[in-house]
């Protein structure tokens, strides 16, 4: 990588190669998984690269590799490759771009640190290729995803990961697309904006997907380093919209308006304790889960009137009060509309294993020095759980805020949830805008994805428990009494909930006043979470 933020003629005719090449190749994440075969695919995304090396291997022997074989070992996998099939794969490009542009060294040489972006290009425009073998300096892969209007495939490059680099990450690794990129990204709601902020950028995996649908993009984060990575994903894959800019949190942006901010800030909780690793894209730098309350109230201040933040984060569990509390006084104090959903709940124990092996530790003496500093550092707060999830908020467009949604759920997060959030927002905004009167008169019908579900004890011939169960969305399930069961399943979008009520009072010899009463709570809250649709 070259130049400040990839600001470089040089380095954007070098990516115009590169992009070639890749394309060449077919070097897509379809022709990929054809390559090697699902079960050595699912492999390696469980950090087990050997079946794909196998599968390669034979390939070879075989006389049939191409250069997509060649691209996927060198930056797929993170091995050694010939030099002439190196060239033979990059022919636009060449060895002396790859050189150049930071790709690939001489597998002859001892790896580089890679500590900085300067150190990088002083490094690998000395190398040489001279050996037989050469291997690459940075993680590239492909990517794709299927949004409302195509199929988009691109390329993301990152610093080598554990598997590769053989020994624990540097505290300055950019991380490429993981699961909690994966997460939000798929969360994000893609309407038409002016403007998006994505906070803390990383490899711009967010600020790529926010250029898709924003007119213009502002990509920041702390580290130099991840922005020249951004940048080049970029350039690399032809989008022009986007911005970038160093500086911790909002401090690049002070007195700027976004219509939507998307980001995955660096929320793990970590021991602010010397000899414990701060790793940059994931560690904010500060005591507990404060940095997440940071950019919360921070959103506050750079959001349009009717703009969106969308995140992920952290929250802890102190003695014996309610991680949501906390959660709650922040979106209190920012005076935004929030919607909170609490994916997971680890022990302290627990969060502490996960993270200290994310950085490559494995169990030994370093793990357990590790260990200690992590459960101390809980201990002097009195945490005793830590919560991970999504948070969208919302600066209202006028007056003051209507929507408080915190909510535990435990079901997996699919992808394409955004337009979910999207109608979920707008249903609150219609529902809360309506008194009983004019919601009872409304006409309604039940979700496609809706099933009911009737559970009879043995020999029984009523229910004993009704449920309603989403087949998609965020899979709710949501229990029923018999007169609501009987006015959701009369709502094919004919008869008002009014008119509903009252044929249900009459043949259950109960008042229409007592029944709308007792369903239209529920009703605006099915309303909310989209089994009724308007």
């Amino acid at each position: 990588m070259r130049g400040l933020y990839l600001d470089c003629g040089v380095t954007s005719e070098l990516l115009g190669l590169l992009r070639t090449d890749l394309s060449a190749a077919d070097f897509r994440v379809a022709t990929l998984t054809e390559l090697w075969g699902d079960e050595a695919d699912a492999a390696l995304h469980r950090g087990h690269r050997v079946p794909a090396r196998r599968a390669l291997e034979r390939r070879r022997a075989e006389g049939t590799a191409t250069a997509l074989d060649t691209l996927a070992t060198l930056f797929v996998l993170g091995l050694e490759a010939e030099r002439d099939a190196a060239a033979q794969a990059l022919p636009a490009l060449g060895l002396a771009g790859a050189r150049e542009l930071g790709l690939l060294e001489s597998a002859s040489r001892e790896p580089s640190s890679l500590e900085s972006a300067s150190h990088e290009t002083a490094s690998h425009e000395s190398a040489s290729f001279d050996a037989a073998s050469v291997r690459a300096r940075i993680d590239l892969r492909p990517y794709s995803f299927v949004d409302a209007t195509d199929t988009i495939n691109w390329w993301i490059a990152s610093d080598l990961g554990e598997l590769a680099l053989g020994h624990a990450l540097r505290e300055n690794h950019v991380l490429g697309v993981g699961g909690a990129s994966l997460t939000l990204s798929g969360l994000i709601i893609t309407e038409p904006a002016d403007s998006v902020l994505d906070l803390g950028t990383g490899c711009g995996i967010q600020a790529l997907h926010a250029s898709r649908h924003a007119r213009r993009v502002v990509a920041t984060d702390i580290s130099a380093r991840a922005l020249e990575f951004a940048a080049m994903n970029a350039e690399l894959n032809g989008i022009t919209n986007i911005e970038f800019r160093l500086g911790s949190l909002f401090e690049p942006v002070e007195g700027e308006l976004f219509d939507q901010i998307v980001s995955n800030p660096p929320f793990v909780i970590t021991p602010r304790t010397e000899g414990i690793p701060a790793y940059e894209y994931r560690d904010g730098g500060m005591v507990g889960d404060a940095l997440v309350a940071e950019v919360v109230t921070g959103a506050a201040a750079h959001l349009t009137r009717g703009g969106v933040a969308q995140m992920l984060g952290n929250w802890e569990y102190r003695e014996r009060e309610d991680a949501f509390d906390r959660v709650g006084a922040w979106v209190d104090a920012a005076a935004l509309d929030a919607w909170v959903i609490e994916r997971e709940v680890q022990d302290a124990a627990l969060y502490t294993e996960t993270w200290i092996r994310d950085g490559g530790t494995r169990s030994g003496d370093e793990f357990d020095r590790l260990s200690d500093a992590w459960l101390d550092d809980f201990a002097s707060r009195g945490v005793r759980q830590v919560g991970f999830g999504y948070l969208t908020l919302r600066r209202p467009a006028a007056g003051k805020p209507t929507l408080r949604r915190l909510e535990r759920l435990g079901a997996p997060v699919t992808g394409g949830l955004g337009a979910h959030v999207a109608e979920t927002v707008a249903a609150h905004d219609w529902q809360d805008a309506l008194d009983d009167g004019a919601l009872a008169r409304a006409m309604l019908t039940v979700a496609p994805d809706v099933t009911e579900e009737r559970h009879y004890w043995p020999g029984d011939e009523d229910p004993a428990a009704l449920t309603l169960r989403q087949g998609g969305a965020f899979a709710r399930v949501y229990p029923m009494g018999t007169v609501l069961a009987g006015v959701v399943g009369a709502c094919d979008g004919e008869l008002s909930i009014a008119a509903i009520c009252s044929a249900l009072a009459e043949l259950l010899e109960l008042r229409e006043s007592d029944v709308l009463a007792e369903v239209l709570p529920s009703i605006r809250e099915l309303v909310v979470t989209g089994f009724l649709l308007v």
